[in-house]
This record gives C-alpha cells, sequence and structure tokens, in this order.
C-alpha cells in the first residue's frame, strides 16, 4: 500500500512514516520543508498543504491518506480550509482519508452531555483555540459530500514516548486512566493510525489512549 502522510515532519507525522515504513508500506512523506530518509520505501515531496494544486500531485500514486499538521499559533483555525480541500482532493481520486485530529470533539468522560472543549479538567484555556480548530475541522469532515474518512481524536495528552505496542480504542468520548490521566504517546497513536488504514473499523471518529489493546 502507498500511504501519503500529509505533514510527515511533525510529531505524529514522522512517527506515522516510521511505523508505516517498517511495515512494508510504501511512504510518501509530505511537508513544506521535507525530511530526507535513508529508506528507499520512503519518498520526500516538498508539499504546502494550503496549496491544492500540490497536494493534488502529492496523491498521484496515493492508496491512503493521512492528514496530520498544526497550524502555527494564532492561526490554528487554518486548517480547516486545509481539512475542505483535502476531502475535495481525495474525493476526486476516491481515497481514503485518516485525519488525525484532537481531542476537543470528543465528549467528556465525567460529563457525558459536554464536549471536552468545554471541560477545563481537559482543556485549559491555553490551549481552548487548538481545541476549537479540531472541532470546526471535525465538523468540516460531518459537512463533507465525500464519506470515506475517519477522524481519530488522541487523549487529552499527546506527547513523545515508548513505542509499546498497546492502546485502548474507542469511539466519541474521551478515554482515561483509573487515575484521570488520559495520554498515549506519539509512537503508540502511530500504531493505532496504521492499524485503522490496514484494518478499518468501519467507525468514523474514533479514539485511542494508552493501554492494553482492546480494554475498554
Amino acid at each position: 500500500m502507498n500511504i501519503t502522510i500529509i505533514g510527515a515532519t511533525g510529531m505524529v507525522g514522522s512517527r506515522l512514516v516510521s511505523e508505516a515504513a517498517v511495515r512494508g508500506h510504501r511512504v510518501t512523506a509530505t511537508a513544506r520543508t521535507p525530511a530526507s530518509y535513508a529508506d528507499s520505501t520512503i519518498v520526500a515531496r516538498a508539499v504546502d498543504a494550503r496549496v491544492s494544486t500540490q497536494v493534488d500531485t502529492a496523491l498521484s500514486e496515493a492508496d491512503s491518506v493521512v492528514l496530520t499538521v498544526r497550524a502555527a499559533a494564532g492561526q490554528e483555525h487554518s486548517i480547516v480550509a486545509v481539512t475542505a480541500s483535502l476531502l475535495d482532493a481525495v474525493e476526486r481520486r476516491q481515497l481514503p482519508l485518516l485525519v488525525i485530529g484532537g481531542a476537543g470533539a470528543l465528549r467528556s468522560p465525567q460529563h457525558g452531555d459536554k464536549l471536552v472543549i468545554d471541560d477545563p479538567d481537559y482543556v485549559p484555556a491555553e490551549v481552548r483555540d487548538i481545541a476549537s480548530a479540531s472541532l470546526e475541522q471535525l465538523n468540516t469532515c460531518v459537512e463533507h459530500s465525500y464519506r470515506n474518512w475517519v477522524y481519530l481524536s488522541p487523549p487529552a495528552n499527546l506527547a513523545p514516548g515508548n513505542r509499546t505496542g498497546t492502546y485502548r480504542r474507542g469511539t466519541t468520548t474521551l478515554l482515561t486512566a483509573p487515575d484521570g490521566t488520559s495520554r498515549i504517546s506519539a509512537e503508540d497513536l502511530a500504531i493505532a493510525a496504521i492499524d485503522e488504514i490496514e484494518r478499518p473499523s468501519g467507525e468514523q471518529h474514533i479514539t485511542v489512549a494508552a493501554g492494553n489493546v482492546g480494554a475498554q
């Protein structure tokens, strides 16, 4: 399978590239300033996700597409236009799209009638703009005519760490540990993302967290 990753040099994107390649997939790794790769199965391309013609060209050999980009501070909502444009592009080519989004669009585990974006236990004021943009990003997917997409919301805390190979999986409610924390390493999130590409769940909004595969 050829997986095109839009945003391949970021914290999550770089780990997606590694995870896909180690599983034997061919990877088109795109970024405005692409990295260099010794692995011949990884092709780096300079692509600005805001430029639709560049994105469309990058999809020419794709079997599946991943969007994992973050906007600069103060420009958080620019990701919405990028997502809408990419949905148009994958619709033209009839390609599956996996969007690595944000936790803000999930339901709070303590307050089922409240989204995480409105729960200060998980979204402090300083990151609310990012959470708001991720919610708008999900709504853009939901409202688009194309339906072959999956939105993966990470837990509240996503950071570089160890590749344990285990994770818990859910749908629209934030997953937490017994102590109330909600976290996963970027390495394990990459595992979950490639698992979803290889074996689609049929769900359109999923989430993951640290822990044992299959645990509830």
